[in-house]
């Protein structure tokens, strides 16, 4: 039976009157706890440092803020250098569960999965806990990375309860991954085009007075382009780039046919405007047959991506070299 060597990374960033009960909740499972003090002011770090003995802790400190997603790489780094086999996620806000990193895990363990991720929308109890606004947003972010990741099967995709196998981070650029609140969002597009087995795992999230560090306006306006980036780089990585099949081709000729479709439309459309007369029924089906064949490809197209989800987990290969 193998024996796996689990660490958790935890970043914090004002957490200071949470992180020790996080800590202490964390089961023995657990061989490390990186503690990943992103420049934070209220030194979270060092508060850890004093008051907590657990020996499986280990403080990284970074002098200038990298951010939460710059935090966990550090802390990924350090768990890939010392040999761990899956890496946990943990924050250090108090709203997840440490008790729930044993169920987190165990797809990894028994190779059904690369990465788990915690999902709140399982249950209607869970949702019912979870306030209006953040449950309006999650599921329209929900939805808008299911098409930029590939990863139809998930939710909650800003969850950043997460746990990966060795194998599957390996094989990630970290120093290309945002460094910012799209992390979660990239992971599971950097995922994607590795082809790993992404699993949700059922949790309840925790709300309480803690405070957010999330700046709205800066999210709104840099997650929609983030997203459209990483939907046309996966398209084309995945049915252009690294292979091409039924869905490549649909893709190339919907594109044509509407296009098609709408430029014989709209010229021949200004000239019955000028010359005052209608267009022939021939004209006419000329412009909308394209974009009806068009659209059905697209939708097939579609169909096809939503049955394109990794389902071998990388641990089945050697990746030793």
């Amino acid at each position: 039976m193998t024996i796996y060597k689990i660490a958790v990374v935890i970043p914090c960033y004002k957490v200071k009157n949470h992180i020790e009960g996080v800590i202490e909740a964390i089961p023995e499972i657990v061989n490390k706890v990186y503690v990943i003090d992103d420049a934070c002011p209220q030194s979270s770090g060092s508060h850890v440092t004093s008051v907590v003995s657990d020996t499986r802790i280990s403080v990284i400190t970074h002098k200038t803020n990298k951010g939460v997603g710059g935090a966990v790489i550090s802390g990924y780094k350090r768990a890939l250098a010392e040999g761990y086999d899956i890496i946990v996620k943990l924050d250090g806000d108090g709203q997840m569960d440490p008790s729930l990193i044993s169920r987190l895990i165990q797809p990894i363990i028994e190779k059904r999965a690369d990465y788990t991720k915690g999902n709140r929308f399982f249950t209607l109890e869970s949702l019912t806990s979870m306030p209006t606004i953040r449950k309006l947003g999650n599921a329209t972010l929900s939805f808008i990375n299911k098409a930029s990741s590939g990863y139809w099967n998930i939710m909650d995709p800003t969850n950043g309860f997460t746990a990966i196998h060795k194998n599957a981070l390996s094989l990630l650029p970290l120093n290309k991954i945002n460094s910012g609140y799209f992390f979660e969002s990239d992971m599971l597009f950097r995922l994607g085009t590795i082809r790993a087995v992404v699993m949700d795992i059922p949790m309840q999230a925790k709300y309480g007075q803690e405070e957010s560090n999330l700046n709205v306006k800066a999210t709104l306006k840099s997650f929609p382009k983030l997203y459209c980036q990483a939907f046309i780089k996966r398209v084309f990585y995945n049915y252009f780039l690294r292979d091409f099949n039924r869905a490549s081709l649909e893709l190339v000729l919907a594109f044509i046919l509407i296009l098609f479709g709408t430029l014989w439309g709209g010229v021949h459309w200004l000239e019955s405007l000028q010359q005052m007369r209608e267009a022939s029924t021939g004209t006419v089906m000329l412009a909308v047959l394209p974009i009806i064949l068009g659209f059905q490809m697209l939708l097939d197209s579609i169909n096809f991506d939503t049955g394109n989800i990794p389902k071998t987990p990388l641990q089945e290969f050697d990746l030793s070299d």
